[in-house]
C-alpha cells in the first residue's frame, strides 16, 4: 500500500488522527514533512467532516434503539458537557479550535466534533473550526517530529 495512502488512512482513524499519521509518515513512510502534514491532516479533516455530518442521526438512532447505547452515550455526553461547559461559555465556538489545536490525548478532531454537536454548533462552522484546529495541531506535531528526528540524527 502506498505510504501516502497509509498516512491518509492513519489520519482518518479516531485513535491516531493526524497526530500519529504525521510522525508515521515522516519516519516509517519516508515522506517529506510537507507530504506527511498534507496527507495526515487531509485524512483527519475528511473523516471529521463525515462525523460532523452523520453524528446526530447516528446518535438518535442508537439512543432510540438500544438501552445500552442510550446509557453509554448519556454518560459520555454528561462527562463531556461537565468538562467543557465553562470553557465553551468563556470562549464560545472558538474553544473548539483551541481544544483541538493542543495535541493532547482526548482533545483531537473526533472529540472536537462531539463537543461541537453537544453545544449546538452548526455543521458548517463546526467543520471550519475543527479543521483549523486539526491544521494547527498538525503544525505543532510536525515541528515536534521534525525536531525529534533532527535530534536523533545528531545523537
Amino acid at each position: 500500500m502506498p505510504t501516502k495512502l497509509i498516512t491518509f488512512l492513519l489520519g482518518a482513524t479516531p485513535i491516531g488522527e493526524a497526530r500519529f499519521a504525521i510522525p508515521w509518515g515522516m519516519t516509517f513512510g519516508h515522506l517529506t514533512p510537507a507530504e506527511a502534514y498534507f496527507w495526515g491532516c487531509l485524512g483527519n479533516i475528511i473523516a471529521i467532516t463525515i462525523v460532523i455530518l452523520i453524528l446526530e442521526p447516528v446518535v438518535v438512532f442508537l439512543r432510540k434503539n438500544s438501552t445500552f447505547f442510550d446509557k453509554l452515550l448519556e454518560k459520555i455526553f454528561h462527562k463531556t458537557r461537565h468538562r467543557h461547559s465553562a470553557n465553551f461559555l468563556r470562549f464560545g465556538a472558538l474553544f473548539l479550535t483551541i481544544f483541538i489545536a493542543i495535541p493532547l490525548p482526548g482533545s483531537g478532531g473526533y472529540s472536537g466534533a462531539l463537543v461541537a454537536w453537544l453545544f449546538g454548533v452548526k455543521k458548517k462552522p463546526a467543520v471550519v473550526l475543527v479543521s483549523i484546529g486539526v491544521l494547527l495541531s498538525g503544525l505543532i506535531v510536525l515541528e515536534i517530529t521534525t525536531g525529534a528526528l533532527a535530534f536523533a540524527k545528531l545523537v
